[in-house]
């Protein structure tokens, strides 16, 4: 792991490997295999770390992955470009890729973006116009579970922020896109029903835009601040209680894992151009650090 500095007594936050991502997503924790997954989206590849051999290994996969999570029948669930899938990545280099739910856009040119599994095990995930400059609000928040991929909120320009309380009743999402910059709480009830919506955060009173996001166990919700260089952890209250300094400007996504899971993943995208003040040559990383606060579990999607 490469060493970072340290600024403004933020742990030390060091990278992971010597991996560097086009686009990396959707840090991943499975605490049986004591291993970190995550996705370069732009490079169609998915990647696995092993936490106690300290070696990663990859998958190339046909279209971009938007976000994965854990599969309770093994495997993982992967939103990609044509719908939701469930790959089995082999120790040999193979994958296994199978359709779970093809899926129709509104408009040519959208894929999947960010997503993760509730604490009951249904799969939520975005979708946004790959082009941004567009700012078209086509994307919508799905769910996905027995009953289908279901709509549930539209609107979005660049849906992100997902994440879910501790005890599973309020689901947060946020529109990362330049236009908006805000997290919205949501009631969610058992049977996977929104209410309620309410501005959580207004990020536009804060260093970067919200994107990729993950709670502690706490409750406390932890957010990345991309084109700042900054994670975010905010109260259940939304009030911002510290922020953590990354040696690279964009830090896209943050998840909990480790042996206690103690550790802090963060996943980072490359800038157009090198930003100042940032250490470009860990562009693209995946970090890791020790915060503090304990995280919890991924849930595993349930068939």
């Amino acid at each position: 792991m490469t060493q970072s500095d340290n600024r403004n007594d933020s742990p030390a936050v060091n990278a992971l490997c010597e991996v560097r991502n086009r686009v990396g997503e959707s840090p991943l924790w499975s605490v049986q295999e004591q291993a970190l997954y995550w996705v370069d989206i732009e490079s169609r590849r998915l990647h696995r770390f092993d936490w106690a051999a300290q070696q990663e290994q990859r998958w190339d996969v046909p279209e971009r992955i938007g976000c994965i999570a854990l599969h309770a029948q093994g495997g993982l669930i992967a939103a990609m470009e044509t719908g939701l899938f469930r790959l089995r990545p082999q120790a040999g280099g193979e994958i296994g890729i199978e359709l779970l739910h093809a899926v129709h856009f509104e408009q040519p040119g959208m894929r999947f973006n960010d997503g993760r599994c509730d604490r009951q095990g249904r799969f939520w995930v975005s979708s946004m116009v790959m082009d941004m400059s567009l700012a078209q609000p086509a994307g919508v928040l799905y769910r996905y579970d027995r009953r289908g991929l279901v709509p549930m909120v539209e609107g979005l320009i660049t849906g992100n922020g997902l994440a879910f309380s501790p005890d599973g009743r309020t689901l947060y999402l946020s529109d990362s896109h330049p236009k908006v910059q805000r997290v919205w709480a949501f009631d969610l009830d058992a049977q996977g029903n929104l209410s309620h919506r309410r501005e959580f955060i207004d990020m536009n009173r804060h260093p970067g835009r919200p994107d990729g996001a993950a709670v502690d166990e706490d409750g406390a919700y932890w957010i990345c601040g991309n084109d700042a260089g900054q994670v975010h952890r905010f109260g259940p209250d939304g009030r911002l209680e510290r922020s953590l300094h990354v040696p690279v400007s964009k830090p896209a996504m943050c998840s909990f894992g480790g042996p206690e899971l103690r550790h802090l993943f963060i996943t980072s995208i490359p800038p157009a151009q090198p930003a100042a003040g940032f250490e470009a040559a860990l562009d693209g990383a995946v970090f890791v650090t020790q915060p503090g606060p304990r995280g919890l579990p991924d849930m595993p999607f349930q068939p």
